[in-house]
């Protein structure tokens, strides 16, 4: 499964997830089958308010879900349709978040 995380700092699994998907400046890329770790910068970082491309932003990587802290319906709506799950995050990093998701 790849999971994608908004991150303001890119350090691996011990990254905090950040608190809004769209204005996040990093995104990591978990695959969990493969265990790794990939970054990718925001590419739609600089966007209006309420007109968040969550594709673009993710820059045509793929990924199964968004574990996320906070995000706006219009993001949460584009990404659904996509067939990206999203969820809340249930823990402070991302190597916390994804054990929750495994579990």
């Amino acid at each position: 499964m790849k999971i994608c995380f908004p991150v303001e700092q890119s350090e691996g699994m011990q990254s905090k997830v950040y608190g809004h998907f769209g204005s996040a400046p990093v995104f990591l890329l978990v695959d969990t089958e493969l265990q790794s770790v990939s970054e990718i910068v925001n590419r739609d970082l600089h966007h209006q308010h309420g007109a968040c491309s969550p594709l673009k932003a993710l820059g045509g990587a793929s990924a199964d879900a968004i574990v996320v802290g906070g995000i706006g319906a219009g993001a949460l709506m584009k990404l659904q349709e996509a067939g990206i799950q999203v969820y809340r995050a249930g823990a402070h990093t991302v190597g916390d978040n994804v054990k929750l998701m495994q579990q």
